[in-house]
C-alpha cells in the first residue's frame, strides 16, 4: 500500500501514538536527569572525603618528617661529641605541630668478640620522641652505638 492510500484515521491514530510515545520520553528524561546529578553528587562528595582525607595524611607526613629530623640532629649532635654520652637527658622542644619530648638513655653495649673479649667503650644510645596527636600518644625511637676509647 502506498502512502496516499492509507486511511486518515490510521493517520491520526499513528499521530496520536507518536505524540504520546514523546511524552513518556519527556518523563524518562526527567529520570535520567536525576539518576546524573545523584551519580554527580556521590561522586564529588566521595571526592571531597578524599580530599580531607590526603590533606591529613599529608600533615601526619610532615609532622612525622619533623621528628625524624630531631632525632637525626640530636643522633648527629652524640655522636660528633668527644665525650661518652649522658646517661639520661629529657628535653623539650617546639616542633610547631606541638611539644615534643625527647629522650636520651645511654647504656653499656656490652659487646663481647667471638672468644668471649669484652669490648670496652661502646656504648647504646637510644632516642625516643614522643608527642600527643589528637589525644592520642606517639613515638618515634632510634637506637645506635657510640664508641668513645677509654
Amino acid at each position: 500500500m502506498h502512502r496516499d492510500n492509507v486511511p486518515p484515521q490510521h493517520s491520526r491514530n499513528h499521530a496520536a501514538r507518536g505524540s504520546r510515545a514523546r511524552l513518556s520520553h519527556r518523563g524518562f528524561a526527567l529520570y535520567e536527569v536525576l539518576i546524573g546529578v545523584t551519580v554527580f553528587v556521590i561522586g564529588v562528595v566521595a571526592l571531597g572525603r578524599s580530599v580531607g582525607n590526603c590533606i591529613t595524611a599529608s600533615g601526619l607526613t610532615a609532622e612525622d618528617g619533623r621528628v625524624r629530623q630531631i632525632l637525626a640532629n640530636r643522633m648527629a649532635e652524640i655522636q660528633a661529641s668527644p665525650g661518652v654520652p649522658d646517661a639520661a637527658k629529657e628535653f623539650k622542644l617546639d616542633t610547631g605541630y606541638g611539644m615534643v619530648k625527647l629522650i636520651q638513655k645511654t647504656a653499656p653495649a656490652q659487646l663481647t668478640e667471638e672468644d668471649g673479649v669484652e669490648l670496652n667503650g661502646v656504648n647504646l644510645v637510644t632516642l625516643r620522641a614522643e608527642w600527643v596527636k589528637g589525644g592520642v600518644t606517639q613515638s618515634e625511637s632510634v637506637q645506635f652505638y657510640v664508641y668513645r676509647a677509654g
